[in-house]
């Protein structure tokens, strides 16, 4: 019998505690026979079939790259020195023997296997409690695994070799077992897809007991294959001429040669499923009130971040129940308070917001200004706590007089996720100075480079010698899925009363105007649904808001667009770093080395190593070309 030794194994799960059994016989080795008898060791087994769940904080930005890969975030380059492997990647320093994003290749194959182990070993275990009907359900849930991580390995990849329901080499095998080749796109897409709907109606939609959230539920897995079949409709998958000479040993191409509008609609009937499940099952948009009933929108966006009880928070879908938080926030927080401040955002992450009538700032009649500083308090009638509090509890003072007019009149969303020179810092009870030298900016990697913090998805009332706040990553939530059906819907040239519907309701809850097919007045702005290329660019801009610096969304939406090419190619900016006083410090500027991104970069590259063991892979589009 082949034995495992299962401590290591332990050493990975992430879902439950085991420090008892982890505190005897080290080096014990157990069978597999031995393993499955046992209630504990099955269900440690089985959080080691969810521990390749990304995180969506500190490791999407340091170790997965992708979420300082697109535009939004920016660390000093200085990090790379500190284990931020992914920082040389912004810059070109790149090649098929960089190291690997979470090690993808390696361990999703691995961890794919072990939920394979479990479909076959897992068994009731009456006296410990374990049920046949429970043992069934944890057998379910890792089908949902295997699915998603094939997502994973296709969307940082591409092509990738797929046995349907993953591979259990038998005893006897020969190295030669393995030696396969990557399956066309479509055939994997198709695969997943159909096998996320087929579980999807075996899990239940939610769970009620603590213990169990983060689970896999029906819910999930329609919000996997939602995201999945959006970007497979995408122009970089959807016939990318690029890819037409992309084949297999064998001449078969691994991409789809033509460009099928259908796909479009079948995103959007995906996305249309997942949106009534889950609205039939009780998930809805986070809100939150004012006293006089209306929407805050402040607060609502802010807080739909930080639910201190997991279930508290009806619009996550998807969620990790442990990430690494704690870090994400030292390292937005000033180095005055004894945070690490690095991780800001750019100056074009800040010019994506809406302004406060709606309109985006290119818009003749935005009123956006940039230059001066404003000589009036920006009031407004809301009971967000991180707002600047006045005489009267339901208004807060959003941007003071003497803001660098740059940052007045904007949306609420963009005083929740940026922190700029002259914002009000609740945790500090000041106002934030970024100048040179001044309280947030001490002049070193640890001050935010662009001269701007990042604010999203950290606590108001985060300090580094405080006990945290904890909240769940949040992997997928509602409000994604209203933008990629709007999407969607109008790629596909349907339904455009749905394509409008959906992202008002992103528009309302963000308190700004939302569009209408009939005339601009004080609460709506008038658009002509019909017209595609209008309605994509509104719809990109409001996805590049509402999802910014969200755990990778930014650069999953710029690969698929296939506009990286064209946005991370130059330089990105903020205001002057080295400007100690006003007239110095805003000014546009650049910051950083320049940005370089090749059409190879589009993919990760398989690691030369497993070229070479493995004749039959294929290297990702251009990695070979220097392209």
């Amino acid at each position: 019998m082949k034995k495992y030794i299962f401590t290591a194994l332990l050493a990975l799960a992430g879902l439950c505690s085991c420090s008892d059994y982890l505190d005897k016989e080290p080096d014990t080795e157990i069978t597999l026979d031995e393993v499955f008898s046992q209630k504990i060791l099955q269900e440690r087994w089985l959080s080691h079939c969810y521990s390749m769940i990304p995180d969506p904080y500190y490791n999407s930005l340091s170790q997965e790259g992708t979420d300082i890969m697109g535009d939004d975030f920016t660390v000093s380059e200085r990090y790379q020195s500190v284990g931020w492997n992914t920082i040389p990647w912004r810059f070109g320093n790149w090649n098929t023997e960089s190291s690997q994003p979470l090690n993808y290749w390696s361990n999703l194959p691995k961890v794919i296997r072990s939920c394979k182990i479990f479909q076959e070993r897992a068994q009731a275990v009456p006296g410990e409690g374990l049920t046949a009907a429970e043992v069934s359900l944890m057998k379910i849930e890792t089908r949902f695994l295997v699915a998603y991580y094939y997502w994973l390995m296709i969307k940082t990849y591409g092509p990738v070799p797929f046995v349907p329901g993953g591979y259990l080499a038998p005893t006897d095998f020969d190295l030669s077992d393995l030696m396969i080749g990557p399956e066309p796109w479509d055939d994997i897409v198709n695969w997943i897809d159909q096998e996320l709907l087929e579980v999807s109606e075996l899990l239940p939609a939610s769970y009620t007991a603590n213990n169990k959230y983060g689970r896999a539920t029906s819910i999930m897995c329609l919000a996997v294959r939602a995201r999945m079949l959006l970007f497979n409709a995408s122009p970089l998958v959807n016939g990318n001429p690029d890819y037409a000479n992309h084949v297999d040993s064998n001449g078969r191409h691994l991409f789809p040669v033509s460009y099928d509008q259908q796909k479009w609609q079948r995103a959007a009937d995906a996305c249309k499923l997942l949106i009534d499940k889950a609205e039939a099952a009780g998930y809805q948009l986070y809100y939150e009130y004012n006293d006089d009933g209306s929407i805050d929108p402040f607060s609502s966006y802010q807080n739909l971040f930080l639910p201190t009880n997991a279930l508290d928070c009806p619009e996550i879908l998807f969620a990790r129940p442990s990430s690494d938080y704690g870090t994400f926030q030292r390292h937005t927080f000033t180095t005055a308070e004894r945070g690490n401040g690095g991780l800001g955002v750019t100056q074009e992450y800040v010019d994506a917001f809406f302004m406060k009538n709606g309109l985006l700032i290119d818009d003749e009649n935005s009123g956006y200004v940039e230059s001066g500083f404003s000589t009036q308090n920006d009031l407004r009638t809301v009971d967000w706590e991180a707002g600047e509090p006045t005489d009267n509890k339901h208004v807060k003072n959003i941007a003071h007089a003497g803001t660098y007019n740059m940052y007045v009149n904007r949306e609420p969303r963009f005083y929740v996720c940026v922190g700029y020179s002259g914002a009000w810092y609740t945790s500090l009870q000041r106002y934030l100075d970024i100048r040179f030298e001044h309280d947030d900016n001490n002049g070193t990697f640890d001050a935010p480079q662009s001269g701007y913090f990042c604010r999203k998805r950290v606590h108001p009332n985060f300090m580094p010698d405080r006990q945290d706040y904890y909240r769940p990553g949040i992997l997928y939530r509602l409000g994604e899925a209203y933008l990629s059906y709007a999407e969607a819907l109008n790629e596909a040239g349907t339904n455009q009363s749905d394509m409008l519907f959906y992202l008002n309701k992103i528009r309302e809850r963000a308190g700004v105007r939302q569009y209408t097919t009939g005339l601009t007045d004080n609460l709506h702005i008038h658009v002509d649904a019909g017209n595609k290329d209008e309605m994509r660019r509104l719809i990109h801009a409001e996805r590049r808001v509402e999802l910014g610096c969200e755990g990778g969304l930014r650069f999953f939406d710029m690969r698929r667009w296939k506009i990286a090419e064209e946005k991370l190619n130059g330089y990105m900016h903020g205001m002057n770093f080295k400007g100690a006083e006003d007239g110095s410090f805003y000014v546009r500027s650049t910051y950083e080395s320049k940005r370089v991104f090749r059409k190879a970069f589009y993919w990760y590259p398989i690691g030369q190593t497993e070229i070479d063991k493995n004749p039959k892979l294929v290297q990702a589009p251009f990695w070979n070309t220097g392209e």
